[in-house]
């Protein structure tokens, strides 16, 4: 035993050896192992870091190591450049000879899908021949010191400070190598910032200089800050969009100079803003729209003469067959005629035509004839149908779901932009029984028709649509069927719905009211044991039961969501996203005479809640290989009249799960204290999802780029849920002031994640750390985990795979 042990260590020294960063390293060479900034005081440090023209390899904590580096390495031996430059020359030349074919004998489908394989071949070849095989673009080769890379870094951070108002900054760099290993330490002297005295506007054109007047609020460069180059250049663009949103058509920023006046003495700044006159005319013009045209091209020259043309809104059509409605088109251009011309309105109305779905190709142009404008909208029409079909796999409760599903759009159905859709998915699910039938694959089928009309139903009146058209509004009607096949029942459902979206200008706020949302659902299938644990729960004063009688579900509810600064697109800026959702459900039931659920014998169950849900996410990026992200959602649902204390199943919250609270199985967490618990002091039991009325789940994620395609998480998750008003058959489940905050859950864990910038692959081991499910004084159940027991006692730490970010 001993002896294994011995061989053992020395296998793992061995390795560790091997996949040392300053193995194989040349002489004279040396391993940059760190990039580090002195002397800063008020300049922007990350800024500086980000001009490191050469960065350290990411390491493993106190080792000489490198994970991405021992990929690399494990990749070389495997890769031949030789090879694949000659493989790349021969399929250079196949391509060649396939266009040369083609060339003589006519571009055919068989030779075009031929030269597009060729190119898709070479493509693969040069990304191979510039970064080696899978393995080598994985992981990352180890960086070597490189003197010419850290003098440009010096001279390029030099420029930084001077654009950032540091003028007299200097920069300087030593480097310090010792066994292979080299450090470079980058001296930065700021010396005292310039800052901005004053700015004014210099211009012979009067009504340009009313228009800066009456903008100076607005101005980017201010007297009292520290120079920025940036700041000149925006300055440079507000301007420009303020001129041609005012009708200065032909007005760019090349007419607009800037003379800089220096006292190096009291380290100030007068800045001139110079608007220079056109090379042809005395002044910069203004240009009014003259006419408006909007042309339909017809897919083929068989429509060529059955065009027809008619004016609306000032805006002369032309179609052909009658095809579309000028009223529906003139709702979404955002000049007129008379109007001067604005650059905004313009792109307003190229975004708007595009979001109806209608056009494969939409061009706006402007001819110019004094200071008058003709514009002429051109589009061609997308294709009447699309197919579109998604083969995927989910995973939920660690078993792997397929699904299946196809979407037929029919567009301007009702020629008048309408679009008719068909939606079919059917696939598998991963649920854990409720009873003791183990991990299942639940069987989901779901089809649904709508009709999307491009404006709003209701309110309808004459300037509706003008009114509007800028918010991208929508109307859906849809009529769909669900069924669900699990271990314990089968649940079918049809529902029906009208919604109405829209969002504002910029995108930053989008709103959606479902005006009815009804449902008929039905459970033809109860399982007989998990039908035994509705009635011990009825019995008990719990009555979940009712959930799965036939039931005739309404509800009115609206949702605004609100992104700031582009959430999700995970850039270098700080971004958060809100969402809002209220719901009243049962709302008609108000209006009408309907049976209690409390009566005996019921065999027909109605429904009455509000609900509200908030969920805000931000995301702090510290540098480019560093952020932090959290999460806060909470809500409550609340029945009330006929329903008594019960809500449809659908409307209930869960917690846990890969997007919840990580280090618990999806939906079984909670709710409060309770203690899921098999007999009367028997293990914990896990398998029965734990509906509630309130949830409070707060996530908290520090994200690193590794190397390659992976990233790392390190998280903590705290949440629960609770219901509301005690539940006899499940003790503790209720929300009490005194004693919440000591049932919250809390999970910590660490992720990898698999980034492809299409796709991202999650895998987040979590365990728990504070069960609430556990006796008051014992819930910190951390310490199980010892070198015996990396993942605690049974159940304590769960693995969660994921598509995409959990938040």
């Amino acid at each position: 035993m001993k002896f294994s042990k011995y061989i053992l260590f020395i296998t793992a020294l061995v390795a560790w050896n091997a996949c040392s960063l300053t193995k194989g390293v040349p002489e004279g060479k040396f391993v940059l192992y760190e990039n580090e900034l002195k002397g800063i005081e008020l300049s922007d440090k990350e800024g500086l870091a980000e001009l490191f023209r050469q960065e350290p390899n990411t390491r493993i904590p106190l080792l000489n190591t490198s994970l991405g580096v021992s990929i690399y390495r494990l990749g070389l031996p495997f890769y031949d450049s030789a090879k694949v430059a000659s493989k790349l020359n021969e399929k250079k030349a196949e391509r060649r000879a396939w266009i040369a074919l083609s060339d003589s004998l006519g571009r055919t489908s068989k030779l075009t899908k031929k030269i597009e394989k060729a190119e898709s071949r070479i493509e693969h070849l040069q990304e191979k021949q510039e970064y080696g095989n899978l393995l080598m673009r994985t992981g990352n080769p180890v960086t070597l010191l490189d003197s010419t890379e850290v003098k440009e870094t010096a001279i390029q951070q030099k420029n930084y400070l001077i654009n950032t108002g540091f003028l007299d900054a200097d920069v300087s760099y030593e480097v310090q190598a010792k066994k292979k290993k080299a450090s470079v330490h980058y001296l930065i002297d700021e010396k005292e910032p310039y800052r901005v005295d004053s700015f004014y506007t210099k211009t012979t054109n009067e009504d340009i200089r009313r228009l800066l007047k009456g903008s100076e609020d607005q101005a980017v460069l201010k007297s009292g800050d520290i120079y920025q180059q940036k700041n000149a250049i925006d300055e440079r663009n507000r301007v420009e969009q303020l001129l041609k949103n005012n009708g200065y058509y032909t007005f760019s920023k090349s007419y607009i100079e800037y003379n800089i006046y220096m006292d190096t003495l009291t380290k100030e700044l007068d800045i001139e803003q110079l608007i220079l006159k056109p090379n042809f005319a005395e002044k910069h013009l203004s240009y009014t729209i003259d006419s408006i045209s909007f042309n339909v091209i017809p897919p083929s020259e068989e429509f060529v003469d059955k065009d027809e043309e008619r004016e609306f809104g000032g805006i002369n059509f032309s179609f052909y067959n009658d095809r579309y409605s000028e009223r529906i088109l003139a709702s979404r251009v955002f000049f007129r005629k008379g109007d001067l011309y604005s650059r905004d309105e313009f792109i307003e109305t190229q975004k708007q035509l595009n979001n109806l779905d209608l056009f494969r190709f939409l061009n706006i142009s402007f001819d110019t004839t004094g200071t008058n404008l003709t514009a002429k909208i051109y589009a061609q029409p997308n294709q009447k149908y699309q197919l579109t079909n998604q083969l995927g796999l989910s995973i939920t409760e660690q078993l792997p779901g397929p699904f299946f599903s196809t979407s037929l759009r029919n567009r301007n159905f009702f020629r008048a932009g309408e679009i008719l859709e068909f939606n079919f998915r059917a696939g598998l699910e991963g649920v854990a029984s409720a009873t003791d039938q183990g991990v299942y694959q639940s069987r989901e089928l779901g089809t649904s028709v709508s009709v999307i009309f491009p404006r709003f139903l209701l309110p309808f009146y004459k300037t509706s649509l003008e009114r509007f058209g800028r918010y991208n509004p929508n109307t859906r009607t849809q009529f769909g069927y669900n069924y669900t096949n699990r271990p314990e029942y089968i649940r079918t459902g049809i529902n029906g719905l009208l919604s109405y979206t829209w969002a504002t200008r910029n995108n930053r706020q989008q709103f959606t009211i479902n005006a009815a949302d009804v449902n008929y659902v039905r459970t033809p299938r109860i399982d007989n044991e998990f039908g035994e644990i509705l009635l011990d729960l009825q019995e008990q004063g719990n009555n979940l039961i009712w959930s799965f009688l036939p039931s005739f579900v309404s509800s009115m509810s609206a949702q605004s969501i609100i992104n700031f600064n582009d959430y999700g697109d995970f850039q270098l800026r700080n971004a958060s996203l809100l969402r809002l959702f209220v719901e009243s459900g049962g709302t008609t039931l108000n209006f009408f005479d309907v049976p209690s659920n409390e009566e005996e014998d019921i065999d027909f169950a109605n429904f009455q809640w509000l609900k509200f849900q908030a969920d805000f996410r931000r995301y702090f990026p510290l540098d480019r290989k560093q952020t932090l992200a959290y999460r806060a959602n909470f809500g409550i649902a609340q029945p009330y009249g006929i329903s008594g204390s019960i809500l449809p199943y659908e409307k209930y919250f869960f917690a846990g799960g890969g997007t919840s609270i990580r280090a618990w199985q999806a939906r079984r967490l909670g709710p409060g204290s309770y203690s899921p618990t098999i007999g009367e002091n028997g293990p914990y039991d896990y398998r029965i999802e734990q509906p509630a009325e309130m949830i409070f789940e707060s996530m908290f994620e520090y994200r690193r780029k590794l190397f390659g395609y992976f990233d790392m998480a390190l998280f903590i998750d705290v949440g629960n849920s609770w219901v509301i008003g005690v539940d006899s058959a499940r003790p503790g489940a209720d929300f009490r002031w005194d004693r919440f905050y000591k049932e919250l859950a809390v999970g910590s864990g660490i992720g990898l994640r698999m980034d492809f910038d299409f796709l991202v692959v999650r895998l987040d081991l979590a365990t728990k750390a504070v069960d609430p499910a556990q006796p008051e004084g014992e819930r910190w159940v951390l310490d199980n985990i010892s070198l015996n027991r990396p993942f605690g006692v049974r159940g304590q730490t769960v693995l969660n795979f994921g598509i995409g970010y959990p938040f």
